[in-house]
C-alpha cells in the first residue's frame, strides 16, 4: 500500500504495479492491434464518438491504436495560436487532431508513459508533417513544464487510471495560465468503489 502523506491520502494499491500494468495493457494496445479487449479501439470508435473532420487526416498507424472514452473535442473546438497539453497521449490521436486546430502558429505537446505509444505517435506526426506537435515521456502526476505553459489541457481516458487525482488536478492547474481551461473526456462513478474494488489492479487498468 502506497501512503501519499502530504497529501493525507492512502492509496490501497500499489501504485508501481498498477503502472507497470497500465504500461503492459497500452503497449498491447499498440502491438497487437487485432487483439480484442475489454474497452473499443480503433478509428470506428473514434468515429462513432463524433470526432471531428481532422480525425481523417490522422495516419491509421495512430487511430488503429486510439482507446479514448469520448470525444473531448466536444466540449469545443481549439483556436489557432493556442497551446494545448494533452495527457496521457498514447498512439497521439488527440494530439495530431489538436495540431491540426491550432495550425501553424499553435502547438501541441503529449505527454504518456508508455514507451511504444510515444514511438508509435512520434511517427504517425513524422508521416502527418505535424511540426508543431511533439511527444514527451512522463507522468501526469508530475509534468516536466513550466508553471503557465498551456492554453489548453485535454485528456481521454487517462485521469481515471490514476489513483492520486488531487496530484493531477493540482499539475493542470499549475502548468495552465490564468484562464486557461481543460476539455477532459474520462469514466466516473456514481457510488462507492468497495475496498476490495479499489484493490483490483484489473479494474484500474480495464
Amino acid at each position: 500500500m502506497t501512503r501519499e502523506a502530504d497529501r493525507g491520502v492512502e492509496l490501497e494499491i500499489d501504485v508501481a504495479v498498477l503502472k507497470t500494468e497500465i504500461k503492459k495493457t497500452y503497449a498491447s494496445v499498440t502491438e497487437e492491434r487485432h487483439k480484442d479487449f475489454i474497452f473499443p479501439t480503433g478509428r470506428g470508435w473514434a468515429e462513432d464518438l463524433d470526432y471531428p473532420p481532422e480525425l481523417a487526416n490522422v495516419p491509421e498507424r495512430a487511430v488503429e491504436s486510439f482507446a479514448g472514452v469520448a470525444n473531448p473535442f466536444s466540449l469545443g473546438r481549439l483556436e489557432a495560436g493556442e497551446r494545448v497539453l494533452d495527457l496521457g497521449s498514447g498512439a497521439g490521436t488527440d494530439s495530431l487532431v489538436a495540431a491540426q486546430m491550432v495550425g501553424e502558429t499553435g502547438r501541441v505537446t503529449g505527454i504518456d508513459m508508455t514507451e511504444p505509444m510515444l514511438a508509435k505517435a512520434r511517427a504517425a506526426a513524422d508521416q502527418m508533417g505535424a511540426t508543431n506537435v511533439e511527444f514527451v515521456a512522463g507522468e501526469v502526476e508530475r509534468l516536466p513544464f513550466a508553471d503557465g505553459t498551456f492554453d489548453v489541457v485535454i485528456s481521454n481516458g487517462v485521469i481515471d487510471l490514476i489513483p492520486d487525482k488531487d496530484a493531477v488536478f493540482s499539475e493542470i492547474e499549475r502548468v495552465l495560465v490564468p484562464g486557461g481551461r481543460i476539455q477532459i473526456a474520462d469514466v466516473t462513478i456514481r457510488n462507492p468503489v468497495s475496498a476490495e474494488g479499489r484493490r483490483n489492479i484489473d479494474l484500474w487498468t480495464g
